[in-house]
């Protein structure tokens, strides 16, 4: 009989290939989009003229201006944002690096086909790696916090939750739970306090 091969681990073993290509698009797009905006902001705010070379290009990214080291910090603005895109599509901390990384990755591409060079600037380079792993650690972070949050069902408490509840409740309220405990199925200090005496019962002699 032949043995079912197990999957191997990794994104494609818990993500089909079509729905992990339609993330990546979903998250890259959302990548660009929030970029641009913070760009297009930015240049208003500066009295820069916007053009796609202040997104597409490597050599705006530069020391030697204001313009440069602003681009550099919108971008890793824009990776820190890009955190909550990992966390609305992919919400698997085990993934994130995998997406933080290929968005980058797909970056760099669009980058070098637009300048028709690679980046040379080590200013890019350098920004590119932060980006990445500031992306990645606030992505990993935000799953794993979302992973670790307490489930509840139907919005009820759980019995842990409500004898922590009564428990508060019944010794702002004075009562002494430990007595209680104590006198509990003994019969003991329910009617007023004292111990019980035994009594014995007279026998009824039968009639002659």
């Amino acid at each position: 009989m032949r043995r079912r091969r197990l999957p191997r681990a990794g994104a494609l073993a818990d993500l089909p290939p079509s729905k992990i290509i339609r993330k990546i698009l979903a998250i890259q797009l959302a990548y660009y989009v929030c970029a641009s905006i913070l760009i297009l902001f930015t240049a208003l705010v500066a009295g820069t003229a916007f053009s796609p070379d202040l997104i597409l290009s490597w050599r705006t990214v530069r020391g030697d201006t204001t313009v440069g080291w602003t681009l550099g910090f919108v971008w890793l603005l824009n990776s820190s944002l890009g955190a909550i895109f990992l966390l609305l599509f992919v919400s698997r901390s085990k993934l994130i690096p995998d997406f933080a990384f290929t968005v980058h990755f797909i970056h760099l591409t669009i980058t070098s086909f637009y300048t028709h060079s690679i980046p040379t600037n080590m200013l890019w380079w350098g920004l590119q790696t932060a980006s990445a792993t500031l992306m990645t650690f606030l992505g990993m972070w935000a799953c794993q916090w979302r992973e670790l949050r307490p489930i509840a069902f139907g919005g009820q408490p759980n019995a842990s939750s409500r004898q922590t509840q009564a428990t508060d409740a019944d010794i702002e309220n004075g009562i002494d739970l430990e007595n209680l405990s104590r006198g509990r199925g003994r019969g003991r200090d329910r009617d007023g306090g004292g111990d019980y005496a035994a009594v014995a019962s007279k026998e009824v002699e039968p009639n002659e």
